[in-house]
């Protein structure tokens, strides 16, 4: 059922902003918007007298009148009721990254794009990218800095790792401050740090053994010592030695 409504929601969601369709119109190639959305897009093409589709890029030659889809309403609040009689979503608490996307209370996001620095629950990284086939966006595990991973002067992302000033940069970066440094990509200095961690945590943990097989060895001829040295307390004593001789003599080292 999940995925049923999963992929429902999907075909229900505008494709502008993102969210479920308000007051929804199909354009002539088949595609569905909010009315405002799509008109928001159609009046930034006015001047060129040309409107396409925001999804397929289909054009149209003069600007189609627009009339409200009471089929695709009637889904929408179909939807919208399931919506809320549905088990509750996975909402950011927390500690937890929002989604920039969601309106109201926040979905927790799964993921963050380093192109569009957004970062995005399951649902609408999803349309994501399919809005973006073909685009190869940086995506990594959802964070709250993502403007942390972007140059501060010049607004790119840090793509770039100095080895000459060890820091972070973008590529605009090596053409002015850091032209003629020692450069390599950042996710190949990463690579390259993480598997030299993974040795260094390999040696220390082959060390680790090292010394607890030390250890035990020295207990165990400390266990053995001990043990000859109770014997020979034992022959003394058997042997008719006083107590004070015995402890003198069980001092000495048997070889």
């Amino acid at each position: 059922m999940a995925s049923v409504s999963s992929q429902e929601e999907k075909s229900l969601t505008c494709p502008v902003c993102l969210e479920l369709l308000r007051d929804p119109v199909t354009v002539h190639c088949g595609h569905n918007f909010c009315m405002r959305c799509i008109k928001g897009c159609w009046d930034q093409e006015d001047w060129k007298g040309e409107y396409s589709c925001p999804l397929c890029k289909h054009t149209f030659s003069a600007r189609p009148v627009l009339y409200k889809n009471p089929l695709i309403a009637e889904m929408v609040e179909r939807f919208r009721k399931f919506q809320a009689a549905a088990p509750a979503r996975c909402y950011a608490g927390p500690g937890d990254v929002e989604c920039d996307v969601c309106t109201g209370r926040k979905l927790k996001a799964v993921k963050s794009c380093l192109e569009c620095l957004v970062s995005y629950c399951d649902t609408h990284l999803k349309t994501h990218n399919e809005l973006n086939p073909g685009r190869n966006h940086t995506m990594i595990d959802a964070t709250g800095q993502l403007q942390e991973r972007i140059c501060s002067r010049h607004k790119k992302v840090f793509e770039i790792f100095c080895r000459t000033d060890q820091s972070c940069i973008c590529y605009l970066c090596t053409m002015d401050d850091h032209k003629g440094h020692d450069t390599i990509t950042a996710i190949t200095e990463w690579s390259n740090k993480k598997k030299g961690l993974g040795q260094s945590q390999r040696r220390c943990q082959q060390r680790i053994q090292e010394r607890e097989k030390e250890l035990q060895e020295l207990r165990k001829a400390v266990e053995t010592l001990k043990v000859r040295t109770d014997q020979r307390r034992q022959q003394l004593t058997d042997g008719g030695f006083s107590s004070h001789t015995v402890t003198l003599w069980s001092l000495i080292p048997q070889f």
